[in-house]
């Protein structure tokens, strides 16, 4: 189990990257505009940069629902490789079985 803490601001950055993304968007889509004066691309990329830094998509975590855990997630699932195998193994998953050979 990870952190509570490391999970809660995950969440926190989550929420943040929600309520910020149009505005986000919108700079960006003004900064990239090359007809637009450089004057103007400028102010927007200042302004963009004024935001809080965990607004930012990339800033998220990819953490599993179960466990917490932030490597070996499955994005499809949002479960973690150990939490997915546990979980099949209780066959709690329908049509996933343990391999044996």
């Amino acid at each position: 189990m990870a952190k509570l803490s490391s999970i809660n601001k995950n969440d926190k950055r989550i929420k943040l990257s929600d309520r910020y993304y149009l505005k986000r968007k919108k700079l960006k889509d003004i900064i990239m505009n090359k007809k637009l004066s450089l004057e103007e691309r400028f102010n927007a990329q200042q302004k963009l940069s004024k935001l809080p830094r965990n607004s930012s998509k990339t800033r998220v975590m990819n953490r599993c629902r179960i466990t917490g855990r932030p490597h070996g997630v499955y994005r499809k699932l949002r479960i973690s490789r150990i939490a997915l195998r546990q979980l099949g193994l209780e066959g709690k998953i329908p049509g996933m079985v343990k391999a044996s050979w």
